[in-house]
């Protein structure tokens, strides 16, 4: 997942972490940085805190340079607006209407991915209209998931079908490797690795340490 203005990747072999932020964070940009310095991340999704439209603006502006001098992109969760203002490479976007409506601000120069995907068909709906990934897996509102099989599965089955990345939800360690096995192209780690006691820099060393290594170059 390449940061705006750099050429498209091509699809990987093997999976890159995605960050989600918390919607609250104390000293969030001294976190990201440290956590962007100990391992690959490929994304940070913001998640925006209860702030008016300049203080939103002003928040992802502090993040930019942050996340993006360490070779990953910033994108904002469903702030399509505040993502163009403020410098933001994209914005992941929930259901086939709200991609759609995004889509004309996003393109061609920003990454406009799509979550909140319930059916294959919804999946193959965003890949159709041009979503630059599908995530599988994540909270809903009320903090619900699919059961994990049934997430490891619909990883599986895009995979073996589609070429557009897909990014799937892990909500703990130990989902990290099988949904890394089952095809992701991107393992999201969310609020839960900023919990962990050892601190957010160490939790997510951890969760690198569990994807899969490249295969030597033969």
């Amino acid at each position: 997942m390449a940061s705006r203005g750099k050429s498209a990747e091509p699809r990987r072999l093997v999976p890159r972490l995605y960050l989600v932020t918390p919607q609250k964070l104390d000293e969030l940009a001294k976190q990201l940085a440290q956590a962007l310095d100990v391992t690959d991340i490929a994304a940070v999704l913001l998640r925006m805190p209860d702030l008016d439209e300049r203080g939103r603006i002003n928040h992802t502006k502090s993040l930019v340079p942050v996340v993006q001098a360490a070779g990953a992109a910033l994108l904002i969760d469903g702030a399509v607006e505040i993502a163009a203002r403020a410098g933001a490479d994209g914005a992941h976007l929930t259901g086939i209407a709200a991609l759609e409506a995004a889509l004309p601000t996003l393109k061609p120069n920003r990454i406009a991915g799509c979550g909140g995907l319930h059916t294959r068909h919804d999946a193959m709906v965003a890949g159709e209209r041009g979503a630059d990934y599908v995530m599988f897996g994540e909270p809903d509102a009320r903090g619900h998931r699919p059961a994990f099989d049934a997430i490891a599965e619909r990883v599986a089955w895009w995979a073996h079908l589609f070429e557009v990345p897909c990014v799937a939800f892990a909500g703990e360690f130990a989902e990290i490797e099988p949904l890394a096995a089952a095809g992701a192209d991107f393992v999201a780690i969310g609020e839960w690795i900023f919990g962990d006691a050892r601190g957010c820099a160490a939790a997510i060393a951890d969760a690198a340490r569990r994807l899969p290594l490249p295969e030597p170059v033969t």
